[in-house]
Protein backbone atom coordinates (compact mmCIF):
# COMPACT_ATOMS: atom_id res chain seq x y z
CA UNK A 1 0.00 0.00 0.00
CA UNK A 2 1.45 3.35 -1.05
CA UNK A 3 -0.91 5.85 0.60
CA UNK A 4 -3.44 5.59 3.43
CA UNK A 5 -5.85 8.42 4.22
CA UNK A 6 -7.14 8.40 7.81
CA UNK A 7 -10.32 10.35 8.55
CA UNK A 8 -12.17 10.56 11.89
CA UNK A 9 -15.90 10.96 11.28
CA UNK A 10 -18.13 12.93 13.64
CA UNK A 11 -20.82 15.08 12.05
CA UNK A 12 -20.87 16.20 8.40
CA UNK A 13 -22.56 13.00 7.26
CA UNK A 14 -23.68 14.61 4.01
CA UNK A 15 -20.04 15.31 3.10
CA UNK A 16 -18.93 11.65 3.13
CA UNK A 17 -20.09 10.82 -0.41
CA UNK A 18 -18.36 13.80 -2.01
CA UNK A 19 -15.33 13.30 0.21
CA UNK A 20 -14.91 9.71 -0.99
CA UNK A 21 -15.36 10.60 -4.67
CA UNK A 22 -12.84 13.45 -4.56
CA UNK A 23 -10.36 11.34 -2.61
CA UNK A 24 -10.65 8.48 -5.11
CA UNK A 25 -9.87 10.84 -7.99
CA UNK A 26 -7.04 12.64 -6.18
CA UNK A 27 -5.36 9.46 -4.92
CA UNK A 28 -5.76 7.80 -8.33
CA UNK A 29 -3.58 10.55 -9.83
CA UNK A 30 -0.76 9.51 -7.51
CA UNK A 31 -0.99 5.72 -7.28
CA UNK A 32 -3.32 2.76 -7.71
CA UNK A 33 -2.32 1.37 -4.31
CA UNK A 34 -4.30 3.48 -1.86
CA UNK A 35 -6.77 3.04 0.95
CA UNK A 36 -9.13 5.24 2.94
CA UNK A 37 -9.74 4.59 6.65
CA UNK A 38 -13.01 6.08 7.91
CA UNK A 39 -13.38 5.98 11.71
CA UNK A 40 -16.90 6.55 13.02
CA UNK A 41 -16.52 8.10 16.49
CA UNK A 42 -20.14 7.26 17.38
CA UNK A 43 -21.41 10.03 15.12
CA UNK A 44 -24.88 11.27 16.24
CA UNK A 45 -25.91 11.66 12.58
CA UNK A 46 -25.56 7.89 12.05
CA UNK A 47 -22.70 8.29 9.58
CA UNK A 48 -21.91 4.59 9.94
CA UNK A 49 -24.72 3.76 7.50
CA UNK A 50 -22.97 5.80 4.77
CA UNK A 51 -19.59 4.35 5.70
CA UNK A 52 -21.01 0.83 5.33
CA UNK A 53 -22.38 1.74 1.90
CA UNK A 54 -19.03 3.13 0.73
CA UNK A 55 -17.16 0.09 2.06
CA UNK A 56 -19.45 -2.28 0.17
CA UNK A 57 -18.84 -0.42 -3.10
CA UNK A 58 -15.08 -0.11 -2.67
CA UNK A 59 -12.95 -2.63 -0.76
CA UNK A 60 -10.15 -0.07 -0.60
CA UNK A 61 -12.18 1.78 2.02
CA UNK A 62 -11.82 0.53 5.59
CA UNK A 63 -14.68 1.29 7.97
CA UNK A 64 -14.10 1.35 11.72
CA UNK A 65 -16.93 1.89 14.19
CA UNK A 66 -15.96 2.77 17.76
CA UNK A 67 -18.15 1.37 20.54
CA UNK A 68 -18.80 4.89 21.88
CA UNK A 69 -17.55 8.43 21.45
CA UNK A 70 -13.87 8.42 22.46
CA UNK A 71 -12.98 11.83 20.98
CA UNK A 72 -11.30 12.90 17.77
CA UNK A 73 -7.71 12.20 18.84
CA UNK A 74 -8.49 8.64 19.92
CA UNK A 75 -10.43 8.07 16.70
CA UNK A 76 -7.36 9.27 14.80
CA UNK A 77 -5.23 6.77 16.72
CA UNK A 78 -7.63 3.97 15.82
CA UNK A 79 -7.38 4.87 12.12
CA UNK A 80 -3.59 5.11 12.21
CA UNK A 81 -3.32 1.73 13.97
CA UNK A 82 -5.33 0.13 11.16
CA UNK A 83 -3.62 1.88 8.25
CA UNK A 84 -0.97 0.11 6.18
CA UNK A 85 0.37 2.69 3.70
CA UNK A 86 3.98 3.73 3.30
CA UNK A 87 2.64 7.30 3.49
CA UNK A 88 -0.27 8.28 5.72
CA UNK A 89 -2.45 11.32 5.12
CA UNK A 90 -4.38 12.73 8.08
CA UNK A 91 -7.41 14.93 7.39
CA UNK A 92 -10.87 15.85 8.75
CA UNK A 93 -14.19 14.84 7.23
CA UNK A 94 -15.72 18.31 6.85
CA UNK A 95 -14.01 19.10 3.50
CA UNK A 96 -12.35 22.22 4.83
CA UNK A 97 -9.15 20.55 3.66
CA UNK A 98 -9.26 19.90 -0.08
CA UNK A 99 -8.55 16.29 -1.13
CA UNK A 100 -6.91 17.70 -4.27
CA UNK A 101 -4.16 19.18 -2.06
CA UNK A 102 -2.92 15.73 -1.06
CA UNK A 103 -0.76 15.66 -4.20
CA UNK A 104 0.87 18.92 -3.12
CA UNK A 105 1.69 17.41 0.28
CA UNK A 106 2.97 14.22 -1.36
CA UNK A 107 5.17 16.05 -3.89
CA UNK A 108 6.69 18.14 -1.09
CA UNK A 109 7.34 15.04 1.01
CA UNK A 110 9.21 13.41 -1.88
CA UNK A 111 11.76 16.23 -1.63
CA UNK A 112 13.18 14.48 1.42
CA UNK A 113 10.78 15.25 4.27
CA UNK A 114 9.36 12.75 6.76
CA UNK A 115 6.33 14.93 7.58
CA UNK A 116 4.61 17.72 5.68
CA UNK A 117 1.84 19.77 7.36
CA UNK A 118 -0.74 21.90 5.62
CA UNK A 119 -0.91 25.53 6.69
CA UNK A 120 -4.30 27.14 6.14
CA UNK A 121 -3.63 30.53 4.57
CA UNK A 122 -7.29 31.56 4.21
CA UNK A 123 -8.85 29.82 7.18
CA UNK A 124 -12.66 29.94 7.04
CA UNK A 125 -13.20 29.86 10.80
CA UNK A 126 -14.59 32.76 12.81
CA UNK A 127 -12.32 35.46 14.16
CA UNK A 128 -13.04 34.33 17.75
CA UNK A 129 -12.06 30.74 16.97
CA UNK A 130 -8.79 31.83 15.33
CA UNK A 131 -8.07 34.15 18.27
CA UNK A 132 -8.63 31.33 20.77
CA UNK A 133 -6.37 29.07 18.70
CA UNK A 134 -3.55 31.63 18.72
CA UNK A 135 -3.99 32.20 22.45
CA UNK A 136 -3.84 28.46 23.15
CA UNK A 137 -0.62 28.02 21.20
CA UNK A 138 0.96 30.98 22.98
CA UNK A 139 0.14 29.38 26.33
CA UNK A 140 1.27 25.98 25.05
CA UNK A 141 4.57 27.45 23.81
CA UNK A 142 5.23 28.92 27.25
CA UNK A 143 4.52 25.74 29.20
CA UNK A 144 6.33 23.36 26.82
CA UNK A 145 9.17 25.64 25.67
CA UNK A 146 8.14 24.94 22.08
CA UNK A 147 7.18 27.04 19.07
CA UNK A 148 4.02 26.09 17.22
CA UNK A 149 2.09 27.70 14.37
CA UNK A 150 -1.64 28.16 15.03
CA UNK A 151 -2.40 27.99 11.28
CA UNK A 152 -1.09 24.41 11.03
CA UNK A 153 -3.85 21.81 11.24
CA UNK A 154 -4.12 18.01 11.27
CA UNK A 155 -4.06 17.92 7.45
CA UNK A 156 -0.67 16.35 6.77
CA UNK A 157 1.27 13.49 5.24
CA UNK A 158 3.83 11.41 7.11
CA UNK A 159 6.06 8.41 6.50
CA UNK A 160 5.20 5.05 8.00
CA UNK A 161 8.12 5.26 10.47
CA UNK A 162 6.72 8.52 11.85
CA UNK A 163 3.23 7.06 12.33
CA UNK A 164 4.67 3.89 13.91
CA UNK A 165 6.56 6.07 16.39
CA UNK A 166 3.39 8.07 17.13
CA UNK A 167 1.31 4.92 17.62
CA UNK A 168 3.91 3.53 20.02
CA UNK A 169 3.01 6.35 22.45
CA UNK A 170 -0.09 5.07 24.22
CA UNK A 171 -0.84 7.97 26.57
CA UNK A 172 -4.50 8.61 27.33
CA UNK A 173 -4.05 12.38 26.99
CA UNK A 174 -2.73 12.79 23.47
CA UNK A 175 -2.59 15.10 20.50
CA UNK A 176 -1.70 14.55 16.86
CA UNK A 177 0.11 17.59 15.43
CA UNK A 178 1.88 18.40 18.70
CA UNK A 179 2.99 14.80 19.29
CA UNK A 180 4.23 14.43 15.72
CA UNK A 181 6.30 17.58 16.12
CA UNK A 182 7.64 16.32 19.46
CA UNK A 183 9.01 13.20 17.73
CA UNK A 184 11.52 15.40 15.96
CA UNK A 185 11.49 13.94 12.44
CA UNK A 186 12.43 16.08 9.44
CA UNK A 187 9.26 18.11 8.88
CA UNK A 188 8.05 21.17 7.03
CA UNK A 189 4.79 22.86 6.09
CA UNK A 190 3.27 24.34 2.95
CA UNK A 191 0.53 26.91 2.37
CA UNK A 192 -2.76 25.39 1.24
CA UNK A 193 -6.09 26.89 0.27
CA UNK A 194 -9.00 25.70 2.39
CA UNK A 195 -12.78 25.79 2.01
CA UNK A 196 -15.67 26.55 4.39
CA UNK A 197 -17.03 23.67 6.44
CA UNK A 198 -19.30 21.53 4.23
CA UNK A 199 -22.10 21.28 6.79
CA UNK A 200 -23.06 22.59 10.21
CA UNK A 201 -20.68 23.79 12.91
CA UNK A 202 -17.73 22.23 14.65
CA UNK A 203 -18.56 20.17 17.75
CA UNK A 204 -15.53 21.62 19.52
CA UNK A 205 -17.09 24.10 21.94
CA UNK A 206 -15.03 26.53 24.01
CA UNK A 207 -15.42 24.22 27.02
CA UNK A 208 -14.10 21.25 25.05
CA UNK A 209 -11.20 23.28 23.72
CA UNK A 210 -10.20 24.44 27.20
CA UNK A 211 -10.45 20.87 28.51
CA UNK A 212 -8.32 19.62 25.63
CA UNK A 213 -5.78 22.37 26.28
CA UNK A 214 -5.44 21.38 29.94
CA UNK A 215 -5.03 17.73 28.93
CA UNK A 216 -2.27 18.49 26.42
CA UNK A 217 -0.35 20.90 28.62
CA UNK A 218 -0.39 18.66 31.68
CA UNK A 219 0.45 15.63 29.53
CA UNK A 220 3.44 17.36 27.95
CA UNK A 221 4.91 19.52 30.71
CA UNK A 222 5.29 19.82 34.48
CA UNK A 223 5.89 23.54 34.16
CA UNK A 224 2.46 24.45 35.63
CA UNK A 225 3.61 22.95 38.93
CA UNK A 226 6.69 25.17 38.98
CA UNK A 227 4.56 28.13 37.88
CA UNK A 228 2.18 27.61 40.82
CA UNK A 229 5.13 27.29 43.21
CA UNK A 230 6.79 30.47 41.91
CA UNK A 231 3.51 32.37 41.97
CA UNK A 232 2.89 31.32 45.56
CA UNK A 233 6.44 32.25 46.55
CA UNK A 234 6.13 35.74 45.04
CA UNK A 235 2.79 36.36 46.76
CA UNK A 236 4.25 35.13 50.04
CA UNK A 237 7.06 37.66 49.75
CA UNK A 238 4.57 40.43 49.01
CA UNK A 239 2.38 39.36 51.93
CA UNK A 240 5.40 39.20 54.27
CA UNK A 241 6.53 42.69 53.23
CA UNK A 242 3.02 44.01 53.73
CA UNK A 243 2.87 42.49 57.24
CA UNK A 244 6.14 44.23 58.16
CA UNK A 245 4.66 47.47 56.81
CA UNK A 246 1.50 47.05 58.92
CA UNK A 247 3.52 46.32 62.06
CA UNK A 248 5.59 49.46 61.58
CA UNK A 249 2.44 51.51 60.96
CA UNK A 250 0.77 49.99 64.04
CA UNK A 251 3.63 50.86 66.43
CA UNK A 252 3.79 54.37 64.97
CA UNK A 253 0.12 54.78 65.79
CA UNK A 254 -0.89 55.12 62.21
CA UNK A 255 -3.42 52.26 61.95
CA UNK A 256 -5.29 49.72 64.02
CA UNK A 257 -5.36 46.09 62.96
CA UNK A 258 -8.90 45.14 61.95
CA UNK A 259 -10.83 42.09 60.84
CA UNK A 260 -10.95 43.24 57.20
CA UNK A 261 -7.25 42.69 56.57
CA UNK A 262 -7.32 39.38 58.44
CA UNK A 263 -10.28 38.01 56.45
CA UNK A 264 -8.77 39.25 53.16
CA UNK A 265 -5.49 37.51 53.97
CA UNK A 266 -7.29 34.25 54.82
CA UNK A 267 -9.22 34.28 51.56
CA UNK A 268 -6.06 35.12 49.58
CA UNK A 269 -4.08 32.29 51.13
CA UNK A 270 -7.02 29.90 50.79
CA UNK A 271 -7.41 30.72 47.13
CA UNK A 272 -3.73 30.19 46.47
CA UNK A 273 -3.83 26.84 48.25
CA UNK A 274 -6.86 25.72 46.25
CA UNK A 275 -5.17 26.70 42.97
CA UNK A 276 -2.01 24.82 43.89
CA UNK A 277 -3.92 21.76 45.07
CA UNK A 278 -5.98 21.86 41.88
CA UNK A 279 -2.88 21.88 39.67
CA UNK A 280 -1.36 19.00 41.63
CA UNK A 281 -4.70 17.19 41.45
CA UNK A 282 -4.70 17.36 37.64
CA UNK A 283 -1.32 15.62 37.53
CA UNK A 284 -2.44 13.02 40.07
CA UNK A 285 -5.53 12.43 37.92
CA UNK A 286 -3.35 11.96 34.84
CA UNK A 287 -1.23 9.41 36.71
CA UNK A 288 -4.41 7.63 37.83
CA UNK A 289 -5.74 7.43 34.26
CA UNK A 290 -2.43 6.10 32.92
CA UNK A 291 -1.98 3.45 35.63
CA UNK A 292 -5.42 1.99 34.85
CA UNK A 293 -3.93 1.03 31.48
CA UNK A 294 -7.28 0.99 29.73
CA UNK A 295 -7.41 0.83 25.93
CA UNK A 296 -7.33 4.17 24.13
CA UNK A 297 -10.37 3.10 22.11
CA UNK A 298 -12.63 0.09 21.59
CA UNK A 299 -13.90 -1.01 18.18
CA UNK A 300 -17.35 -2.54 17.84
CA UNK A 301 -17.23 -3.21 14.09
CA UNK A 302 -14.59 -3.20 11.37
CA UNK A 303 -15.13 -3.52 7.60
CA UNK A 304 -12.56 -4.53 4.95
CA UNK A 305 -9.86 -5.00 7.58
CA UNK A 306 -8.73 -7.96 9.67
CA UNK A 307 -6.63 -6.40 12.42
CA UNK A 308 -7.47 -6.70 16.10
CA UNK A 309 -10.67 -4.94 17.11
CA UNK A 310 -9.44 -3.79 20.53
CA UNK A 311 -6.14 -1.94 20.97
Amino acid sequence: MDISVVIPVYGCRTALGELYQRLAVSLGEITDLWEIVLVDDNCPQKSWEDIESICKKDKRVIGIKLSRNFGQIRAITAGLDHSSGDWIVMMDCDLQDRPENIKLLYDKALQGYDVVFGRRINRKDSYLKMLISKFFYKIYDYFTDGKFDSTICNFSIAKRKVIDAYCSMREQNRGYTLFIKWLGFNETSIDLQSDPRYEGKSSYSLRKKLSFAFELITAQSNKPLFFAMKFGFVLSLIAFAYIIYLIIRFFNGGIAVGWTSVVASIYLVGGLLMITIGVVGIYVGNIFNETKNRPIYVISECLNNHKEDIV
